[in-house]
């Protein structure tokens, strides 16, 4: 993912951040009426499927879903144009007990003028989440 294309950066600067733990500076990454949709629609994660909206929302979806884990991208395929981006990839979380969460899907990246990341969108199917218990 060496391309310039703004979108494709803030996708970068979105996945550094969570490998470095660095919960400011993936938020500082957001603008400031940004939303997540991880995954797009209602889930376990997001019953009423409207998303994170707003710094504060997604300050709040890092402490319960990134900050506790290990995250992981594997990103195979990275498509850009206009002011966004679409990654075709794995993510892999890893949670405190030794239990890995393993999501294959397609997560698109739109920002605005000033390159900050107005909609990160994830699209995959809780169904097909494959999950894989600590051992013991």
């Amino acid at each position: 993912m060496a391309d310039e294309h703004p979108a494709r950066l803030a996708a970068q600067r979105s996945m550094d951040a969570v490998h470095k733990k660095d919960k400011a500076a993936w938020v500082a990454n957001f603008a400031d009426d940004g939303i997540v949709e991880d995954p797009v629609g209602p889930s376990m994660l997001d019953p009423d499927g409207k998303g994170h909206r707003g710094r504060t929302a997604i300050a709040a979806f890092w402490d319960k879903l990134i900050g506790p884990n290990r995250v992981f991208f594997d990103v195979r395929d990275s498509y850009a144009n206009g002011s966004e981006c679409a990654n075709v990839g794995t993510v892999t979380t890893v949670l405190p007990n030794g239990a890995i969460m393993i999501v294959n899907g397609v997560f698109t990246y739109r920002v605005n003028e000033s390159g900050k990341v107005i909609a990160l969108r994830a699209f995959w199917e809780p169904a097909k989440m494959k999950a894989v218990q600590p051992p013991g």
